[in-house]
């Protein structure tokens, strides 16, 4: 009969296997930190609001809540390329419009704050500013070029499949 305990013999302790946690979404994170933020802070402003920009505060914060909720069910995974499509080129779109509004905007401000001094030298005092202006257009451009050289996917019928993509290139 042996009294002394087996040395190399595995323990209950040591055989458990723990679960990997569940990384949160990058919507959730967004959410979580978002709340975390806002609603302390509503907390501390609503006293001392008058009665009806306090109402439209605290529905702003419900809607922000319903909508950050809505958002993080979506599934960053399952969005496809051609989903991203538009708002790509809304963004391109954005950078450009943005870019060449401010230009106007400055050359309008200098004209009527220096009309005393040359184009070039109102572009020599504010060219900073036309350097930054100048390259949301430019970052624009590109995002819009790079999605119009993306080959387009199209859905086209065909008599053995209902939907067949095909590239560009195939249709010809």
């Amino acid at each position: 009969m042996d009294l002394e305990p087996e040395k190399n013999a595995p323990s209950e302790a040591e055989n458990i296997e723990f679960a990997e946690p569940i990384p949160p979404k990058p919507l959730e994170i967004l959410r979580d930190a978002e709340a975390l933020v806002r609603r302390p802070t509503v907390a501390a402003i609503v006293p001392l609001l008058p009665g009806k920009i306090r109402d439209r505060l605290e529905n702003a914060s419900d809607v922000a809540d319903n909508t950050l909720n809505e958002l993080a069910e979506i599934d960053i995974d399952e969005i496809s390329d051609w989903e991203l499509r538009p708002a790509r080129i809304k963004v391109g779109l954005s950078f450009v419009g943005f870019g060449a509004l401010m230009i106007i905007l400055l050359l309008l401000y200098s004209s009527i704050l220096h009309p005393e001094q040359s184009a070039l030298a109102q572009v020599g005092e504010y060219w900073y500013q036309y350097v930054c202006f100048v390259c949301l257009g430019v970052a624009g451009m590109f995002t819009l070029g790079r999605e119009a050289m993306r080959p387009v996917q199209r859905r086209k019928r065909s008599k053995k499949r209902k939907n067949v993509l095909l590239d560009d290139e195939d249709s010809w």
